[in-house]
C-alpha cells in the first residue's frame, strides 16, 4: 500500500486562500479521517489529493512520486461521492464494474471480482437491481462497492453518510469499520461528524480554516486537546467551558470565576501559572461531572438544573453555573429534579485550561 505525504499544500481561488501550507503524511494501510467544520478546507484537500482540484503550491507525493500533476485516472484511487452518483439505468452489477469494463478487463476477471466485492458489502442478492429498486443505504454500498471492484491503492470517501438517517449512519459506520479490516488499503475519509471520525478513524485530522489544528489517535485528540477549538470540537455532549482567573491562596492554586472557585491539583497549578495575565477558560467534559451533595466546594460546582434530557440509560442535563451554560451526564435514574441547585464534584484528571487569549491548552 503507498505511502501519502502532502507537503505544504496551498489552494487559491483567486485573491482567497483556502489552505495554508498543510503538511500531512499517511502511513500505509491507515485510516485517516478529516474532520471539522463547514469551510475549514477537508473537501478541497481530498478532491486535490484525487485531482479534481489543481494544486496552487506544494505537491502531493504517493510512495515519494509527486502526483499533482497527473490526471485523476492515472493516481491509483478510487472515490466515494456524498450523493451516491450512481448510472440509474444499470443494474448493482454494472454499476460496480463500469471502471473494469472501461479498462476491457475480461469478463470472467470482471464477474469473479465484482462477486467477490458484492459478498463482501452484503449486496449479492441485490447485483440485478437497479438503484431505483434500492435504499439509502444499500446504493451507498453498491458506491463503495464500485470503488472496492476497482482494487487501487487509495480509497477516497467524501462525507458518503451524510444523506443517511441517524439509524442508518450507525449500521453503514459499523459497515465501513469491518469493510476497512478486510480491504487493508489506505482510506481517507472526509466528514464534519465528530462520532463518524472517533469511531472509524486510525488518526483524526482536526482543520479548521483551512489550517490543521491537530492530528493523533482519537484517543489522543479527546484525552490531549491542543486548544479549545479541538476540545469543543470532538465529544458528545461537547465540553463546557467556563471563563476563569488563577489566584494563589493558602498554599493552594485555585481557578476561579463566576459561580465556581475550584482548587487546582500541582500539576495543573504549574501549568495554569504560564497563562497570560492568569486569565484561563476551563474545559470540563460532562462525563467528568458525578453528582456529589457532600463534595468540598473547592472541588465541585453548584449547578442550577434547567433541562434534563432522557436518552435511556443516561440522561443530560443543561444547567447554568453564574451566567455560563453546563451539560452533565449522569445515570437517568438519579433523582433530579427542574430547578433545584445540585453540587457536581469535578474530576481532577478531567480539568483542562486553556489560555483565554490564544485558546492553546496549558
Amino acid at each position: 500500500m503507498p505511502k501519502i505525504h502532502l507537503e505544504n499544500l496551498i489552494k487559491r481561488y483567486g485573491d482567497v486562500q483556502v489552505l495554508h501550507g498543510i503538511e500531512l503524511e499517511m502511513a500505509d494501510n491507515e485510516f485517516t479521517v478529516l474532520v471539522g467544520p463547514s469551510g475549514c478546507g477537508k473537501s478541497t484537500t481530498l478532491r486535490m489529493i484525487a485531482g479534481l482540484e489543481d494544486v496552487t503550491e506544494g505537491e502531493i507525493y504517493v510512495d515519494g512520486n509527486p502526483v499533482s500533476h497527473l490526471e485523476p485516472k492515472d493516481r491509483d484511487l478510487a472515490m466515494v461521492f456524498q450523493d451516491y452518483a450512481l448510472y440509474p439505468h444499470m443494474n448493482v452489477a454494472k454499476n460496480m464494474s463500469f471502471a473494469l469494463r472501461l479498462q476491457k478487463r475480461p469478463k470472467v476477471e470482471i464477474d469473479a471480482k465484482v462477486r467477490d466485492v458484492a459478498a463482501t458489502l452484503g449486496l449479492t442478492d441485490y447485483l440485478l437491481r437497479k438503484p431505483g429498486e434500492l435504499s439509502g443505504g444499500q446504493r451507498q454500498r453498491v458506491a463503495m462497492g464500485r470503488a472496492l471492484t476497482r482494487d487501487a491503492g487509495i480509497f477516497l470517501f467524501d462525507e458518503p453518510l451524510s444523506n443517511l438517517d441517524a439509524k442508518l449512519r450507525g449500521q453503514m459506520r459499523a459497515e465501513l469499520a469491518l469493510m476497512s479490516q478486510r480491504v487493508q488499503k489506505n482510506m481517507i475519509y472526509v466528514t464534519h461528524d465528530q462520532i463518524e471520525a472517533m469511531t472509524l478513524a486510525d488518526r483524526i485530522v482536526v482543520m479548521h480554516s483551512g489550517y490543521i489544528q491537530q492530528q493523533g489517535t482519537p484517543q489522543e485528540l479527546f484525552k490531549r486537546p491542543v486548544n479549545k477549538f479541538v476540545a469543543g470540537f470532538l465529544g458528545m455532549p461537547p465540553m463546557n467551558f467556563l471563563e476563569g482567573i488563577i489566584e494563589d491562596r493558602g498554599g493552594q492554586t485555585f481557578i476561579t470565576g463566576d459561580g465556581f472557585d475550584l482548587v487546582l491539583t500541582e500539576a495543573r497549578a504549574a501549568s495554569a501559572k504560564t497563562a497570560q495575565k492568569r486569565h484561563v477558560t476551563l474545559g470540563v467534559r460532562p462525563s467528568d461531572l458525578t453528582y456529589a451533595p457532600d463534595s468540598a466546594p473547592d472541588q465541585a460546582l453548584e449547578l442550577n438544573v434547567m433541562v434534563s434530557e432522557y436518552v435511556g440509560a443516561q440522561s443530560v442535563l443543561l444547567c447554568t453555573c453564574g451566567a455560563a451554560k453546563v451539560m452533565v451526564e449522569l445515570g437517568s435514574d438519579t433523582p433530579v429534579a427542574l430547578g433545584q441547585t445540585l453540587k457536581f464534584a469535578v474530576n481532577p484528571a478531567g480539568i483542562h485550561l486553556f489560555d483565554r487569549e490564544s485558546e492553546a491548552a496549558l
